[in-house]
Parts: C-alpha cells; sequence; structure tokens
C-alpha cells in the first residue's frame, strides 16, 4: 500500500511542474506581446492595413518636400516608391534625418497617420538600415552594387 501511495504522490507533483511550467510560459509570453516590434514598409501597410494602435517599425525613404517643422513637432512622409505614408513625429529629430534618406520610426498608427515615438536615420553614405535596404530593393529603388547611386524618388 505504501509503493502505491508513494506512486501517486509522484504523478501528482509532476502533474503540477507541468502545471506551473505551461503557466509560466502563458506568463512569458503575455509579458512579450508588448515588446516585438515588426518591420513594415509603407507598402505592405497599404496591402495589409495594421490595426490602430498596434505599435511596429516603419522604414523607407523621407519623401522629397515633404518635411514640415512645426516647434517641436516634424511632419513628413515616408516613401518606398510603391505607397506613401505620412509621419508625425514630437521632439527632436536625429542630426542626419533629412529628404530622400533613409528612415525607421517605431511607433503606431492613429487615425491613418504613423505617430513616431522614435526615429532612426542612417548614418554615413554606406549604411542603410536593413530592413529598409530590403524593402527598397524589393520595389527596385535600391541598388547596392552601384556606390553612387541614389534611390530613386
Amino acid at each position: 500500500m505504501a509503493v502505491g501511495l508513494k506512486k501517486r504522490r509522484r504523478i501528482q507533483l509532476v502533474i503540477a511542474a507541468a502545471v506551473l511550467l505551461a503557466v509560466a510560459t502563458g506568463l512569458v509570453g503575455y509579458a512579450m506581446r508588448d515588446g516585438i516590434e515588426f518591420f513594415r514598409s509603407p507598402s505592405q501597410v497599404a496591402a495589409t492595413p495594421v490595426p490602430e494602435g498596434e505599435r511596429f517599425r516603419l522604414g523607407g525613404l523621407v519623401a522629397e518636400g515633404s518635411v514640415v517643422r512645426d516647434g517641436g513637432e516634424v511632419r513628413f512622409t515616408v516613401t518606398d516608391g510603391g505607397a506613401s505614408l505620412p509621419v508625425i513625429f514630437k521632439g527632436i529629430p536625429p542630426d542626419l534625418f533629412r529628404e530622400g534618406q533613409g528612415v525607421v520610426a517605431t511607433g503606431r498608427i492613429e487615425g491613418g497617420t504613423f505617430v513616431a515615438s522614435e526615429i532612426l536615420a542612417k548614418h554615413d553614405e554606406n549604411y542603410m538600415p536593413k530592413e529598409v535596404a530590403d524593402a527598397l530593393k524589393a520595389q527596385g529603388l535600391f541598388h547596392p552594387d552601384d556606390p553612387g547611386s541614389k534611390p530613386d524618388s
């Protein structure tokens, strides 16, 4: 009879451990859901609209003639040649932020406008964020083999 009691106790412990492991895994997944930010280009956003309020990274080129500075706010358009998306950023953009340059913005869509909480700009002539370069290559606007070429606007 004592052997059956030990076996039952072991089974209960294994079941309790499995339940605790499942709960811990669920909690980790729940905690990480807001920390994951997917990259999207303006064409991807146009093709598959992002739910309002969902945080993601938007990348492309700052459209020529689109930058408007108003006090502590900057409005501009990000394009990948296939589509464009208006962006608003409250704060001071990076020093290298300008029209025709690659940019990656983190934020969410509110009322059809991408509200950026952070902006990253390329830091020299040879660098472009991988996600932006891949999106522009897919559109045929970026040719890394020709270092003198600038992406078409």
